[in-house]
């Protein structure tokens, strides 16, 4: 079974850029392919530059303050990167779509697999599934993570255990300096 690298997919793997920034080209195709893409990309000498201002891009979406202004900046993004979707056969994993043209660079075929996988788990989801962290509303919180909400319930606030911990400790320790 092929698993499509649109939606949820391509979200984690934005997350997870965004987050932890590979130190080069190399690192970035190897968390693409951790992320389920297998396909080759012929390097070019701006690759590394050009997909952190794709995730930087992306990031205006994360931090968009409402659901219209997150789907204008999405349909920006995908007219961007538009091409007709196609089906293909490659690298032994069966029939499946990619929204790209054929031969593109690394930084471009990421622009395409991130938008319109953001644009489908949205859409799919809910809009309100993607934020950063929300430990880092707190002053002096230095959290700044994004979070991609794949629970059932769609409430994930915080990107890790330890931040809704932090958080929880702070609101503890608030109300019981309150109750003294």
């Amino acid at each position: 079974m092929h698993l499509n690298p649109y939606g949820e997919y391509a979200v984690l793997l934005a997350g997870s850029l965004a987050d932890e920034w590979p130190a080069d080209r190399d690192g970035i195709e190897a968390r693409t392919r951790t992320f389920g893409m297998t396909m080759d990309f012929a390097p070019s000498r701006d690759d590394h530059q050009r997909t952190r201002q794709v995730i930087d891009t992306w990031l205006t979406v994360v931090d968009a303050p409402d659901p219209r202004e997150r789907a204008r900046i999405l349909n920006d993004l995908m007219a961007a990167a538009a091409a007709y979707p196609r089906l293909t056969d490659h690298d032994g994993e069966g029939w499946h779509l990619h929204y790209r043209d054929d031969h593109q660079t690394l930084p471009d075929v990421l622009r395409a697999v991130i938008s319109v996988g953001t644009a489908l788990f949205l859409t799919t989801r809910g809009m309100q599934r993607l934020r950063r962290c929300a430990a880092g509303e707190t002053p002096g919180d230095p959290c700044s993570a994004v979070v991609v909400d794949v629970t059932r319930n769609g409430r994930q606030r915080y990107c890790s255990v330890r931040c809704a911990n932090r958080a929880a400790v702070r609101r503890h320790r608030a109300r019981s300096t309150s109750a003294n």
